[in-house]
């Protein structure tokens, strides 16, 4: 949310600044064109970032459920959303590091965070680049709204679950994420995936392990993650989610 606040700040100013160097070009489109475009990305980005406010929207970018393709008409009529998530998506995957602990010496040291990392046997959680791991899947679970599915094409059971950075799925559909990764569990490992591998994902993955059975909690399930990927973390709606997720799905239900 605030990274889109910034950039349509930076670009407000950037138009403003431009608008008014360029006042005395008549007609001129070609010169004009940098204090438009500027302008249409101040715009754009503020409305992206109402859009994660209001927590609506995620269908606007044109990403094909089924597919998890996204049209060339985005790129283009959303280039100013697009590009600065990608490069800082990119950058944060390249040189984001974590902490690494080396359980032979008992020390700890940092390295790059991995693209995806195996939190319990067969479940992964990580970023949108998980085509590196040139790995095969039973199931992807795909909650990004700006990213293309790069494991599509070697997944056997894909569900798109788009939602904004930093906001969680709501608990039914928690629910039906958990149910779909444990069904797709049967035909080989599962990964779940946001942008960072950091908090959407970590949240459905919480679900999902409960559901599995392998542990009694969402909390329990979090620490299993965090040991695993020390960068994964939960904010306050995430956790509010999981809580009424496991009210209604899990401790309802018991018998």
């Amino acid at each position: 949310y605030l990274k889109y606040v910034g950039l349509s700040a930076i670009s407000y100013a950037g138009y403003a600044f431009l608008d008014r160097a360029s006042g005395d070009i008549d007609g001129d489109f070609l010169q004009r064109f940098p204090s438009l475009y500027l302008g249409y990305s101040a715009l754009l980005n503020g409305l992206i970032a109402g859009l994660f406010k209001m927590e609506w929207g995620m269908s606007i970018i044109g990403k094909n459920k089924e597919s998890g393709t996204i049209p060339k008409w985005s790129y283009l009529f959303f280039a100013p959303f697009h590009i600065p998530t990608l490069l800082y998506t990119h950058l944060h995957i390249r040189f984001g590091r974590h902490k690494v602990k080396d359980d032979s010496t008992g020390k700890s040291s940092y390295g790059i965070v991995p693209v995806a990392s195996e939190v319990s046997s067969g479940w992964w959680v990580g970023s949108c680049y998980g085509h590196e791991l040139n790995k095969d899947w039973g199931g992807v679970i795909d909650l990004t709204v700006e990213f293309p599915e790069s494991c599509r094409e070697r997944t056997k059971h894909y569900l798109s679950a788009p939602t904004w950075d930093g906001i969680p799925l709501p608990p039914g559909e928690l629910e039906h994420a958990a149910q779909f990764a444990v069904a797709a569990r049967k035909d080989g490992d599962v990964l779940v995936h946001c942008a960072h591998g950091r908090g959407r994902s970590t949240t459905v993955m919480c679900a999902c392990l409960v559901k599995e059975g392998l542990f009694s909690s969402w909390q329990e399930a979090f620490e299993q993650i965090k040991r695993n990927r020390s960068v994964c973390k939960l904010n306050k709606r995430m956790r509010e989610n999981l809580e009424a997720w496991q009210k209604q799905y899990v401790e309802l239900k018991k018998p």
